[in-house]
């Protein structure tokens, strides 16, 4: 809104203003007492733009976006604690602590058969990392201890951009008592869920099926279960609800290359497959297809790529139909350099 109020415009409008028979060269006292006040006044435009993207939900971030969602009633979803499984060779009391790698470990819970659960002292993805011994961090003598599976995964705090798309669906398709868009809402508002798709009607009357997504377009079967209990806490009287998660679709890529000599080849395998994942999870409960045009259109647009041939996916040169309880995934990539 105020781009053109540049330091240099504001300045040669305020030496325009005083009279020519006063000295306005660079150095001149009147130029030196006016460009000191040109450049506040031109932060001060610029910081009036950032202000206006910062009250503006398309271009609000952090705090900002938090205090415009809460207006419609939308929080944040927080960072939430993987909850882990420790095996040892022995009792160790609950609440004792153990240590792997950056993170630590706090026993909650004695699952019998020298098994525990375990919840980690960091919040995030960082608690679903780790497998294998476990140091004691309370010095417990003559029993070891391993991490082993993951019970409920850490998930890192809501980002920006998925808020911002929770915020979009409310106001753009407003729910009202248990239609579609209200199951699709309440999934979303359970953290770790990234995207959710609902069926009514799916086997009958009455009925409704929620297939759920994490919030990297992934799936996790330990959503389904939180989800789930939510959903019962809020939906209408009578509904029956099933949630799940999508069955995965392997796509592989295999493909002869020629580079351009502007990048090592790992350095495109890496960077091409980077970007196949991303179109894949683009496709969730968006699009039923993966695009054989596509994949070649980022193959060639891959940096270090010149052209390709011999493109197959899934070992043909078609498109791939997903299925609606289906999710797309990446696969084996083969890159063949020619």
């Amino acid at each position: 809104m105020f781009e053109e109020m540049t330091y240099e415009t504001i300045l040669d409008d305020m030496l325009s203003r005083v009279t020519n028979d006063v000295d306005k060269r660079e150095g001149s006292v009147i130029y030196d007492a006016l460009a000191p006040c040109a450049y506040q006044l031109a932060q001060n435009y610029f910081n009036l733009n950032n202000f206006i993207d910062l009250v503006s939900g398309d271009t609000a971030v952090g705090i900002y976006l938090d205090r415009i969602v809460a207006d419609y009633g939308i929080t944040r979803k927080p960072a939430i604690k993987a909850i882990r499984k420790i095996i040892t060779n022995g009792e160790v009391p609950v609440g004792s602590r153990w240590g792997l790698g950056e993170t630590t470990y706090s026993i909650t819970d004695d699952l019998s058969g020298n098994s525990y659960v375990a919840q980690c002292e960091q919040t995030g993805e960082v608690g679903n990392q780790y497998t294998g011994p476990l140091q004691s961090l309370d010095n417990i003598s003559g029993v070891t201890a391993s991490l082993d599976g993951i019970l409920k995964t850490g998930e890192e705090e809501e980002t920006d951009e998925n808020l911002r798309a929770r915020f979009y669906t409310q106001i753009q398709s407003p729910s009202t008592s248990g239609n579609a868009d209200n199951y699709k809402k309440w999934a979303l508002e359970v953290p770790g869920v990234g995207d959710a798709k609902v069926y009514p009607l799916w086997n009958g009357n009455g009925t409704v099926k929620v297939i759920i997504v994490d919030s990297n377009m992934a799936i996790d079967p330990g959503l389904e279960q939180p989800v789930y209990k939510y959903i019962e806490t809020v939906r209408p009287i009578g509904a029956t609800v099933t949630v799940t998660s999508p069955v995965s679709k392997e796509i592989t890529v295999s493909a002869n290359i020629k580079p351009d000599g502007t990048r090592h080849f790992n350095e495109v395998i890496n960077s091409f497959t980077k970007s196949f994942t991303e179109y894949l999870k683009g496709t969730i409960f968006e699009a039923y297809v993966v695009s054989y045009a596509k994949i070649g259109s980022i193959l060639l647009t891959t940096e270090g790529v010149s052209d390709y041939s011999d493109l197959l996916v899934n070992n043909g040169v078609t498109n791939i139909s997903i299925e609606e309880t289906e999710t797309p995934i990446a696969g084996n990539v083969v890159l063949t350099e020619v």
